[in-house]
């Protein structure tokens, strides 16, 4: 991580006292299994990084801004397959037991010692460019929809469409590699409702209701993820009167958006008057979360997000890593939303949903 920032606990989230507080959803291990024998669950998920391995070995074979590429993604695949049959013999090695955000973080570890900074730059750039180049008709159908609730969940389906973009699921890294993807296309082809968590209809109750005077979103992935699912979704709370802090990565993960990135995404999106397709976005900040990975612990966030945070009313968590593996089960001083798509079929099977689900889930707080 090289934020300069001092780190502090994300000022929203209730104290672990108080809620229980930990990032990571799934329980891998409870206290009466063996320390020294790993779970059917840490084995089910280090078998489902160890299948990623193939996918982020040919981006790092790839990237032309390291040099002997191809050997050191060999020696990435190697160390790193190394280590999680060693966190099967022994869960306590490595810094475990292991959890996803622990097996995230060795992933990044053994890339950046590696000299991989970013393996998935080239493709997050054609991805930008492409989403871009459509932000404006994505925008303009949807404000072409009067009704603001059948709107808001047109904006919602559009996040939801967005998040397929994700090259950390190994299924999806495939299809991608092969077929590219369509954001119109996925919006129609979403897992019907009733979602496995699905409380957009008391979302939309509130939202036609109740405005929100800030809004933290924590986002995910670059390309039609933040361009056409969150920005528009932004712009519409812009349009409402609220403040939204848009909170990216400090560091490249995977193909998540980073906060240099974002800042010039919105650049390029705004036209000479500093608008959104006809929304003013004075009220529009992109902040650096602090995070270096796919998933997010909210125990440690810059200093300077944190005061951002402080006096917002609405929490938005968005991705399956942000999301779903940490922080479905979050609580917080303030409503939030967490949203995102189930790429995974152990997370599938945790929720008692099916792959390519969705999740919506909003918790209000009574003042």
């Amino acid at each position: 991580m090289e934020s300069d920032s001092e780190m502090v606990p994300f000022p929203l989230l209730l104290t672990p006292i108080e809620s229980n507080y930990r990032a990571c959803t799934i329980p891998y291990r409870f206290p009466s299994d063996n320390p020294r024998k790993a779970t059917p669950t840490e084995i089910a998920w280090i078998d489902l990084f160890h299948n990623s391995i193939p996918s982020f070995k040919k981006r790092a074979e790839s990237d032309a801004t390291v040099p002997d590429a191809p050997t050191r993604a060999e020696k990435f695949a190697e160390r790193y397959s190394k280590i999680l049959e060693d966190l099967k013999k022994d869960p306590e090695s490595h810094g475990g037991p292991p959890d996803c955000i622990l097996l995230c973080r060795l992933r990044e570890q053994i890339l950046r010692e590696l000299g991989f900074r970013d393996i998935f730059k080239k493709v997050k750039d054609e991805e930008n460019a492409k989403a871009i180049s459509l932000f404006e008709d994505v925008v303009r159908l949807s404000d072409a929809i009067e009704d603001g609730r059948k709107r808001l969940e047109n904006l919602v389906r559009g996040i939801f469409a967005g998040n397929i973009f994700d090259l950390g699921s190994a299924q999806l890294a495939e299809v991608f590699s092969r077929d590219g993807m369509s954001f119109l296309a996925s919006c129609q082809n979403l897992v019907p409702r009733p979602w496995v968590i699905d409380d957009l209809e008391t979302f939309k109750a509130k939202w036609s209701k109740k405005s929100w005077n800030k809004a933290i979103i924590f986002v995910d992935n670059s390309g039609a993820d933040v361009i056409l699912g969150i920005l528009p979704f932004a712009r519409e709370l812009l349009r409402r009167g609220t403040q939204v802090v848009l909170a990216a990565n400090d560091l490249p993960s995977i193909n998540d958006v980073t906060y240099h990135e974002l800042i010039e995404i919105v650049s390029k999106l705004k036209d000479e008057n500093g608008q959104l397709v006809g929304v003013d976005t004075s009220k529009l900040l992109v902040a650096n979360s602090g995070n270096d990975l796919p998933v997010i612990d909210l125990t440690t966030v810059p200093q300077e997000l944190a005061y951002l945070a402080s006096d917002a009313d609405l929490v938005i968590l968005e991705s399956m890593g942000r999301g779903i593996e940490t922080n479905l089960y979050a609580q917080f001083k303030c409503d939030s939303v967490k949203i995102g798509m189930v790429k995974h079929p152990e997370v599938a099977q945790f929720l008692g949903g099916r792959l390519y689900d969705c999740v919506f889930k909003y918790n209000e707080v009574l003042s």
